[in-house]
């Protein structure tokens, strides 16, 4: 793989030109689909093999023309204090904002809350649902502005009115702030890290156009692929970051290389053989995390991992090619100032044609070389690594106690979706919501659709009535409405109002029951039911993912173990990896659940209301960080491998490894933690706790499973840690990651720095 890559990145180097009118018109291409494609289509979340999923199917098929989960307002009307809602103004105001609303574009009905009984036992708050013929994002402006208006001209009557419900629902993703922040602390930390404006942009220059190609692809595709608007988040915040660090992973290999005398173009050759490998490796690990979210079952989650994963594909090519190439631009840019200074006081300025001398070169040449292992040997890396290297059982003790103390309120998770409770106050769902719960009970906002199936039943309302009855007389249940009949006259809806909110585990426990109790529930009417509505369709994801997530996290740590198998050709380093990877999950789960389910600083973050964790929670970050942990395995480890299988010593190996990649690794964690945490600003509850976890984990995993377990397990393992078994290693393909065959080429190519210790093969005994 390395000699490969390195010929990539020669060519790229030396056709820039080229390259960058290729990736320009990849992305004019993609530019263009985007604005010509039409728009993606709202088929709403879907769930198959569930039975609020059947349920809502049987809906649609018994009751045509109906959606399950088309748009709907909940209109809440609250009279001032003292007054009551159908006082005679009050009233007139509430019938004259039914009227509007029923008559609006779009619009199937609006319920009158007067006729329909839709009163508060007080008196002062009613509400009113209206229905729409198209789904949330299909509404026009034209619908929403009647809804608004006949808002404010209730409100102008002295009411108190609030709008719950999908209505407003538009859709939109992340406004723009989080990406702006992520990239701002992202500039600012390339910087401090290479001391040179060139250096800090070309990883964010590449990231933006990588980013923009994946987008731009995402929404050419999503009208054919029906995709949501929700798919393209994890490609952008992903996209963006690995963008970034994979960038920066190469750009910092051919500064190095610069430093060891080679010409621009050998440079960026050998980094794109060596770090590129890396890249590539790295990659793949994600994109194949992410590919494997399709296994859980869950289309939405299918489409929106696999959006992402075409992200990550991009950022590696992007890295590979257009990065070489820029550098071809400018080949001493991206230099310290120093290192600049240094050539131009030397044999004179290297080209963007790759002039100057080779290995061993000039005085400039070695002044740069020079300068670089002496900030290197100097750098906090290096004492950090001899530091674990002294106090390794300490330090390993020490991490494991942290990150299993982070991890203990994981055991307590608890799953579902949150709704318009887990909004701000500031938005009117949320008040609606409150005011709801507030006048007709905290069930009242999650109520339970039951879909009778009487199909051959001779006396089917009858046998509608047996049953609602019975589920009236249900522990938990405080209410339950008329049924509903189809017009063939064999099906039937009706809302059970439970006692509790949808996300209190009592409401959980009310809907196992009485699917338990099915079978004496319809016990001589001949009929079946199914439990339906937001409520039970939350529960039954909850523990769909619930169930399927051990499953996964073991496939995805198998197959982290195979693959580090592959890459480092030791058996005790993948096993360190993976116990190091759940290590860095659980324990950041367990963050999750500390902030947003047990109320522990979420104020800071804003978050108003503590509940269940999203139901998707914990895939995204099985997944997400398996690839982003093994990104800084790789791009740690492999440089120890590199100076072992030189013939370092184990101590040395790990300290070179520290040496060359630490600044670098903790340079992209805290660009992937500072784009991650940029999204926790945005007001959407899934977004936010998503950015929260994966900021959280990425953080553990980098500066405290990968900066500190690492170097302590393999300080205590010795030459043990690069054992492979004789047999293992002659069936294993070789993956040359650390770009061992460079150091081998033949001697017409570019030879590698004087001093460089020949390769030694490790021992496998």
């Amino acid at each position: 793989m390395a000699i490969f890559l390195h010929r990539v990145g020669r060519i790229a180097f030396r056709h820039r030109w080229y390259v960058v009118l290729v990736w320009a018109a990849v992305l004019a291409l993609a530019g263009f689909g985007a604005l010509s494609a039409p728009k993606a289509s709202d088929e709403g979340f879907s769930m198959p093999g569930i039975e609020s999923q059947k349920a809502f199917d049987l809906m649609e098929q018994r009751f045509p023309g109906t959606a399950a989960d088309g748009a709907s307002a909940r209109v809440v009307f609250v009279a001032p204090d003292g007054e009551r809602i159908d006082a005679d103004g009050n009233r007139r105001a509430v019938e004259a904002a039914v009227t509007s609303l029923a008559e609006g574009p779009q619009a199937v009905s609006a319920s009158d809350p007067f006729r329909a009984k839709a009163l508060s036992e007080d008196g002062r708050t009613a509400y009113a649902t209206v229905t729409y013929e198209a789904g949330p994002k299909d509404l026009t402006a034209a619908a929403r502005d009647r809804l608004k208006g006949a808002v404010e001209d209730a409100r102008g009557a002295g009411l108190t009115v609030e709008v719950g419900g999908k209505a407003l629902d538009e859709g939109r993703g992340p406004g723009g702030t989080a990406e702006a922040t992520g990239v701002a602390v992202a500039a600012l930390v390339l910087l401090v890290t290479f001391g040179s404006l060139a250096a800090a942009g070309l990883p964010l220059l590449t990231a933006l156009i990588g980013v923009g190609v994946s987008l731009a692809s995402i929404l050419t595709l999503a009208h054919a692929l029906h995709l949501s608007a929700t798919t393209s988040i994890l490609a952008m915040m992903l996209g963006l970051a690995v963008g970034i660090d994979y960038a920066l992973f190469v750009v910092s290999r051919y500064r190095e290389e610069r430093s060891r005398g080679h010409e621009p173009r050998e440079a960026a050759a050998v980094a794109a053989g060596t770090a590129g490998s890396a890249v590539v490796f790295a990659g793949l690990t994600v994109v194949i995390a992410l590919a494997g979210l399709s296994v859980v079952g869950i289309p939405m989650l299918t489409k929106m991992g696999l959006a992402a994963s075409g992200a990550v594909t991009v950022a590696v090519l992007i890295a590979l090619t257009l990065v070489p190439a820029l550098l071809g631009f400018w080949p001493n840019a991206v230099l310290t100032r120093r290192a600049r200074a240094g050539r131009a006081g030397g044999t004179g300025s290297t080209g963007s044609t790759g002039s100057t001398g080779s290995t061993g070169g000039t005085g400039g040449g070695r002044s740069a070389r020079d300068d670089a292992t002496k900030d290197a040997t100097e750098g906090w890396g290096t004492r950090w690594a001899r530091f674990v290297l002294r106090h390794p059982l300490p330090v390993l003790l020490l991490g494991v106690v942290g990150l299993g103390a982070l991890a203990l309120p994981m055991t307590d998770l608890r799953l579902g979706n949150p709704g318009d409770e887990a909004k701000p106050v500031s938005t009117t769902e949320r008040r609606a919501y409150d005011a709801l719960a507030e006048a007709f009970g905290p069930g009242f906002n999650g109520p339970l659709s039951i879909v009778v199936d009487a199909r051959g039943t001779k006396d089917a309302r009858d046998a509608v009535r047996t049953v609602a009855r019975r589920i009236g007389d249900t522990g938990g249940i405080v209410s339950v409405s008329p049924a509903r009949f189809n017009e063939a006259g064999d099906t039937a809806v009706f809302q059970a109002v439970p006692s509790t909110a949808p996300t209190d585990e009592r409401t959980k426990d009310l809907v196992t029951s009485i699917r338990e109790e099915r079978p004496e529930i319809v016990s001589g009417t001949g009929v079946t039911f199914a439990v339906t509505g937001t409520t039970a369709l939350d529960i039954d994801i909850a523990g769909k993912v619930q169930s399927a997530l051990v499953p996964y996290l073991t496939v995805v740590v198998g197959l982290a173990v195979v693959l580090l198998l592959l890459v480092f050709r030791s058996l005790l380093v993948p096993l360190k990896a993976a116990a190091g990877y759940l290590l860095s999950v659980l324990a950041s789960l367990g963050v999750v659940v500390l902030v947003f389910q047990q109320g522990h600083g979420a104020g800071l973050l804003g978050a108003e209301h503590t509940g269940p964790i999203m139901s998707l929670m914990p895939i995204f970050l099985v997944g997400i960080v398996f690839g982003l942990a093994m990104d800084y395995e790789v791009f740690l480890v492999s440089r120890m491998r590199e100076a072992y299988v030189r013939g370092r010593t184990p101590g040395e190996s790990v300290t070179e490894g520290f040496r060359h990649s630490a600044r670098v690794v903790a340079a992209a964690a805290l660009i992937m933690v500072a784009v991650f945490a940029g999204f926790v600003s945005e007001d959407d509850s899934m977004i936010k706790m998503i950015g929260f976890g994966l900021a959280s984990a990425v953080l553990l995993d980098a500066f405290v499973v990968r900066m500190a377990l690492v170097p302590a397990v393999l300080a205590l393992l010795g030459h043990r840690a690069w054992w492979l078994p004789a047999r293992l290693d002659r069936l294993l393909p070789r993956v040359d990651v650390e770009g061992e065959a460079l150091h081998r080429r033949p001697a017409g190519a570019d030879t590698p720095p004087s001093g460089t210790v020949a390769p030694r093969e490790v021992s496998r005994t």
